[in-house]
């Protein structure tokens, strides 16, 4: 006969210490509903004879484990960091590119108290938010305005919608691009307002096509960077100058959408952008810089990708249409809150200043070298391979740039090959995934591999430590 008088009421199993500590930790009636369903699981197994428990102590030991098992599950937050080891700079995934320190740190400054998010602080009397960011976006664009939008997608659709709606945009067909998410760009121009004009074929357009197009219906001509694929062969498109001769001519409006957010290095520029390394690095990658000085009237482009700063679209060019956009109803649902100012003014002023390269992550890494990795490599992989059960090795590899950046350009790298006796390499790559942070690696030629070009060198102490802990 099942002995459930083992079971203690819930207001007795309350004043034990460990619940009292539960409620502290989790609240009072968090913990009470954790107790009940723990007291209900020991029931159920009292009745099918394998609870395992001999006294009303031990049940109540029980009760207690559970209760708290179920707490934390409940109250561990679904967003939580990770060592991203695969090697791709901008993991979508993972949440695209990770914040310069001082990025972090002016996030803290303004996040723990109030701020003048939209407050004129010299005339005492309310402000504008859409004025943050724009001095600096200027001084590293060349642009005469800028404002800034929560991501690149919402970035294009208000440039369309303040600046075409009701009217067509030229796009050549070999631009019509679908990027993650499902996102493209006739669905996003359709909900803009914008009426879409195509021209040219997929593999080749022609100024002349987009010449061909324009009516007085014509409001925008806009190109577009394919930004996470390349059309080789018999290709031909427009250069961008080409575009602007026939913008000014027809007096036409033209926009890039440059994705990314490249600011490259510029030469007239003294001590603007990250240097001339990730240049190299990025191949044809456009830079900002560039589509500016070639007379873009307005371009826009991701704060969090190449730019290395937070989840933000930034719109920048001529001040008559930057501020057409500005004064847009839809800036209101598009806007941006302090902690994105915050992390994208430090960010941009890492770049003013000429030390991008050395304190933006993700130019840090675009600009290691093969040799730079190599060297870590070497230490971690002597750490791991120290560790009884492990074999690691060094392998030559290639990382990537990722986010739909720079398609088909491979980087250098050397990879850290382990191997844990008694698993496969899937099962090793799921076991680092369960650790706390969590390793995130990937599988190459039936190798768990590690690449520490998107590690943070801080981090290669850590990682053998957690790798010791895969049972």
């Amino acid at each position: 006969m099942p002995d459930f008088r083992l079971i203690q009421s819930i207001d007795d199993l309350r004043r034990s210490a460990g619940a009292r500590a539960l409620e502290a930790e989790f609240g009072a009636d968090a913990t009470l509903d954790a107790l009940r369903a723990a007291a209900a699981d020991l029931r159920a197994a009292i009745a099918g004879g394998s609870s395992g428990c001999a006294s009303e102590a031990e049940a109540a030991a029980r009760i207690e484990t559970l209760a708290a098992a179920r707490l934390r599950d409940a109250f561990r937050p679904s967003l939580q960091p990770v060592i991203n080891a695969t090697g791709v700079v901008i993991h979508t995934n993972l949440g695209r590119a990770p914040l310069a320190a001082a990025a972090i740190e002016r996030i803290a400054e303004v996040a723990r108290g109030y701020s003048s998010l939209e407050y004129d602080v010299a005339r005492g009397a309310r402000g504008r938010r859409d004025v943050h960011a724009e001095q600096l976006l200027c001084r590293v664009t060349g642009a005469e305005a800028a404002v800034v939008v929560n991501n690149n997608a919402a970035a294009a659709l208000v440039v369309l919608a303040a600046l075409a709606a009701g009217r067509e945009v030229i796009v050549s067909r070999g631009e019509l691009v679908e990027i993650g998410g499902g996102f493209r760009v006739p669905d996003v121009m359709a909900q803009s307002g914008a009426l879409l004009r195509e021209v040219g074929t997929t593999n080749k357009t022609r100024a002349a096509d987009y010449a061909a197009a324009i009516t007085g219906k014509t409001a925008l001509i806009l190109r577009v960077h394919p930004s996470n694929f390349r059309i080789e062969g018999f290709t031909e498109r427009p250069k961008l100058t080409d575009l602007v001769t026939l913008g000014r001519k027809f007096n036409i409006p033209v926009a890039e959408d440059l994705g990314s957010g490249h600011l490259g290095s510029d030469p007239g520029r003294t001590g603007v952008g990250p240097g001339p390394d990730s240049t190299r690095a990025l191949g044809a990658e456009p830079a900002v810089g560039e589509t500016i000085a070639a007379g873009a009237d307005v371009c826009f482009f991701s704060g969090d990708k190449l730019l290395g700063g937070p989840q933000a679209g930034i719109i920048v060019g001529r001040a008559a249409l930057v501020d057409r956009v500005r004064r847009h109803p839809l800036m209101r649902a598009l806007r941006v809150d302090k902690m994105t100012y915050a992390a994208l003014e430090a960010t941009l002023a890492e770049y003013a200043a000429g030390r991008a390269a050395a304190t933006v992550p993700v130019q840090r890494m675009l600009t290691a070298t093969a040799d730079d990795i190599r060297a870590r490599a070497t230490v971690v992989a002597a750490a791991i391979g120290a560790i009884a059960g492990w074999r690691a090795d060094l392998v030559d590899g290639s990382s990537a740039v990722g986010g739909g950046s720079a398609p088909g350009v491979s980087l250098p790298t050397w990879l850290v090959s382990i191997e844990k006796t008694g698993l496969s390499a899937d099962a090793l790559e799921a076991r680092l995934r369960e650790l706390t942070p969590p390793i995130v690696a990937r599988i190459e030629r039936d190798r768990l591999v590690l690449d520490l070009r998107t590690v943070s060198p801080e981090q290669d102490v850590e990682l053998p430590r957690l790798v010791a802990r895969v049972r």
